[in-house]
């Protein structure tokens, strides 16, 4: 265990009934926390209460989430694509909040059909490099995700997914420690 662990938000994006989305967490979250070098925040959209329209102040559920963010030295994005793209769920969580984004790095975990999510990924890219966030370059995804997990939750490739994994927060922990002292150092500005 690092003496000076950073701190890794899971946004879990969807919010769909039915959805497969804690399958994927939950493997993943398992997976990180085998690493010793971060605590973990797992943020389900599903169970904030955030508001339906973008509150002129924030209520308790934004503030909450913005705490949980900011809090967050990276952050790692579950998401499934529907229909092409990422789900409104996680476009609205995510432009709640703007400076609890910047100067930190974003990883992804994708799910879906053929295509496993990388077009909703593709296109969070640029959602969050607006934001001025660093998308880390190396991503986990799961084509036919629900053919690609037995019954137990663990993925079929258990050795690949977790080569994958290793790889997406060997960069993540890197980029979430050198932003972290950078932004002690001096304060980002947009």
């Amino acid at each position: 265990m690092t003496t000076n662990p950073f701190h890794l938000a899971v946004l879990v994006g969807s919010t769909r009934e039915g959805r497969f989305g804690p399958t994927v967490a939950r493997w993943f979250v398992s997976e990180a926390s085998q690493r010793g070098d971060a605590t973990i925040d797992v943020i389900d959209l599903a169970d904030l209460e955030l508001p339906v329209a973008h509150p002129a102040r924030p209520d308790p559920g934004v503030a909450g989430l913005a705490q949980r963010i900011g809090r967050a030295d990276g952050i790692v994005v579950v998401t499934p694509e529907y229909n092409h793209g990422y789900p409104a769920s996680l476009k609205h969580a995510i432009d709640l909040l703007h400076a609890e984004w910047q100067a930190k790095p974003v990883g992804f975990v994708s799910y879906g059909g053929r295509a496993g999510g990388l077009r909703a990924v593709e296109q969070l890219r640029q959602v969050f490099a607006e934001l001025h966030a660093m998308t880390v370059r190396d991503a986990v995804s799961f084509h036919l995700a629900w053919a690609s997990f037995d019954n137990a939750g663990e993925p079929l490739d258990a050795a690949g997914s977790a080569a994958a994994a290793k790889a997406m927060l060997d960069q993540l922990a890197w980029w979430a420690v050198a932003l972290r002292a950078g932004r002690e150092a001096r304060p980002y500005a947009a």
